[in-house]
């Protein structure tokens, strides 16, 4: 654990302030669960939550169904980091931040898919070796949870139309499966 150096004072309410350099670094947004842990020494450890990171055996499974069947890669995330994925590299992608044009996506509550005209959509913040071909953002309980989204190499060529509608589809059913489990 790594001290601030900064320090707040718990009001009448029992409420504290948690600065938002903090809050910025940490990418907590307002409305963000945060779990309380303690320990013996006193110490009382705020830690994001995440409600799909319950998920992660499953969303594991589910992503490698959707690539054996159909031939997608295609990852799983919550706000912040990629909890699973398949058809690619668990390496490069497992546990690591997704890209800010993701968490846009994700904020914005609709199906991104990419045209030839857009700019293509990174995966995470390094670039990686895929691109975004679709995005659907997981809403449970009308909170927003994570995104699917199906990947593309870099140097691959776009789908047909048939087989772009199936994409869109099979991605809209898994953000919509995902977020129905989290409610039940």
């Amino acid at each position: 654990m790594k001290a601030t150096g900064i320090v707040r004072r718990i009001d009448d309410l029992g409420r504290v302030v948690i600065p938002k350099e903090i809050r910025r670094t940490m990418r907590i947004r307002e409305g963000d669960p945060l779990e309380i842990f303690t320990d013996r020494e006193g110490e009382v450890i705020f830690k994001k939550y995440s409600p799909i990171g319950e998920l992660v055996s499953f969303a594991a499974q589910y992503a490698d169904t959707l690539n054996k069947t159909c031939g997608m890669s295609v990852i799983i995330a919550d706000r912040d980091v990629i909890i699973a994925c398949a058809g690619v590299s668990k390496k490069e992608y497992t546990e690591k931040k997704v890209s800010e044009e993701i968490e846009d996506v994700i904020e914005s509550r609709t199906l991104y898919v990419q045209n030839g005209d857009s700019a293509k959509i990174p995966v995470i913040n390094d670039g990686g070796s895929h691109y975004v071909s679709c995005a659907m953002p997981i809403i449970s309980e009308g909170d927003i949870v994570g995104c699917v989204a199906s990947l593309l190499a870099n140097e691959a060529a776009n789908a047909s139309a048939l087989a772009r509608d199936v994409e869109i589809k099979l991605i809209q059913t898994a953000a919509s499966f995902l977020g129905k489990q989290l409610e039940a």
